[in-house]
């Protein structure tokens, strides 16, 4: 009971004053986001790789990618991490709830990669993270909120924005693979 009441309080307090946690966020390595199982990930847990951080959703055109985000993600497992944002902020296309989301990446898709979950990833409400990436304030390369699914933004081993790949960008492309050779 005690957990809950700290959630929900954790979500008012993030929905009502996120301008005071941003202000407390000085880099990358300092955010924290619940997974799609709801464990707290904390991101320092990703210094010394690079992350490729990708908003999702699963009624999309461009939602087979799931595919390539998961061979990316073995194939560079050792210097690469994904983390799939699901968001049902473009066409209403990831309507599920965290499990059922969950449950459709694995069976269709057999993604393992690292899933959070379903938050906003554009706009007034959007998410901690794509506050740091779209904000210069937070990070010294800031860009654009993504303009639909399968966005993908590339954070270095030492927690810097590096790149953004529009969604017809395929993760196995040469455009995304060159920056973890």
């Amino acid at each position: 009971m005690i957990a809950k009441l700290l959630k929900l309080f954790l979500c008012i307090y993030a929905t009502c004053f996120p301008a005071l946690l941003l202000a407390q966020t000085n880099g990358f390595y300092e955010l924290k986001f619940n997974s799609i199982s709801g464990d707290t990930v904390n991101f320092s847990s990703f210094k010394g790789k690079k992350v490729l951080i990708v908003n999702t959703a699963s009624k999309c055109g461009y939602t087979p990618q799931f595919k390539d985000l998961e061979e990316l993600s073995n194939k560079y497992k050792e210097k690469l991490i994904v983390i799939g944002f699901p968001s049902n902020d473009f066409g209403q296309q990831d309507p599920g709830t965290n499990s059922e989301i969950q449950a459709f990446c694995e069976e269709n898709y057999g993604v393992t990669f690292l899933m959070m979950e379903k938050s906003q990833v554009k706009g007034e409400n959007k998410n901690f993270v794509y506050k740091w990436i779209t904000n210069n304030k937070l990070n010294a390369k800031a860009v654009a909120e993504p303009n639909w699914n399968f966005c993908k933004y590339l954070i270095d081993e030492n927690g810097n924005l590096v790149a953004a790949f529009s969604s017809k960008i395929s993760p196995m492309s040469e455009e995304i693979t060159s920056y973890l050779k």
